[in-house]
């Protein structure tokens, strides 16, 4: 039997989602909490891969289950029980909102359709919000950076804004949704949705985006940095305390 598992975390601890030899992640916490409450070895997989330091207002993961756990007798798992067990074990920092069975066909990564990422900045000193945004002090045009993240849904294929040497097939993506949203008079998060993203993908194009609102780049050299496909002529990474993985479509 399969099911999905819906968490959230505070990434600031980890080494990303996936299992690293040099340090904690949240999938090595998830599958020894679940390995320890089903008493069995469970591998859990992830819709994605959130790089180190990156937070996650919505993940899902999935793991297969076909044995007995308390009273089960073969019975589909309790999900309530299981949830409520798992965030008694698991660290403060990683919360599970639910667990559901569903069917064996279903790929918490491949299955699914969107994910959206939020990256959040402020431009005036916040000491609640040191961990959680990225605080700039320039001016910005965020009309003119709203300009250029339109342009994004006009382009499929973003090497531009892909680590440099990352193991990817292709770096064609889909984005359907880019935008600037102002929160208050000094804070503000880009908010951007595809079907798929490559890796540190979303603070190169914030990074790129800063550029265009600080006047570095034109609006056409924008669109050049996305055609020529080169990761040194786009914008900087940028903080990753400032990610979050903020939903997940199915």
């Amino acid at each position: 039997m399969r099911y999905f598992i819906t968490l959230s975390y505070d990434g600031a601890r980890y080494h990303g989602w996936q299992i690293q030899p040099n340090g904690p992640s949240v999938q090595e916490k998830l599958q020894w909490a679940l390995s320890t409450l089903l008493r069995q070895e469970i591998s859990v997989t992830g819709a994605g891969r959130t790089d180190a330091g990156v937070h996650a207002s919505m993940m899902v993961a999935h793991f297969d289950f076909s044995g007995e756990w308390g009273e089960g007798d073969g019975q589909p798992l309790d999900g309530r029980q299981l949830a409520y067990k798992l965030n008694r074990l698991l660290p403060q920092d990683i919360a599970v909102q639910e667990v559901r069975q569903v069917s064996n066909d279903l790929h918490a990564r491949f299955s699914a359709t969107s994910r959206t990422y939020h990256y959040y900045i402020h431009t005036v000193k916040d000491p609640f919000l040191r961990d959680r945004s990225c605080e700039l002090h320039y001016p910005l045009d965020f009309e003119k950076m709203n300009e250029a993240a339109a342009i994004l849904m006009t382009y499929e294929d973003f090497g531009a804004f892909c680590k440099a040497h990352a193991d990817v097939k292709t770096t064609i993506c889909h984005i359907t949704a880019a935008w600037w949203h102002q929160t208050s008079p000094t804070t503000w998060y880009f908010e951007i949705t595809a079907n798929r993203f490559l890796r540190n993908m979303v603070r190169a194009v914030v990074g790129t985006l800063i550029d265009v609102g600080r006047g570095r780049l034109s609006l056409d050299d924008f669109r050049k940095v996305i055609e020529g496909k080169r990761r040194t002529e786009a914008g900087e990474s940028m903080p990753a305390h400032a990610l979050f993985l903020e939903n997940i479509t199915y």
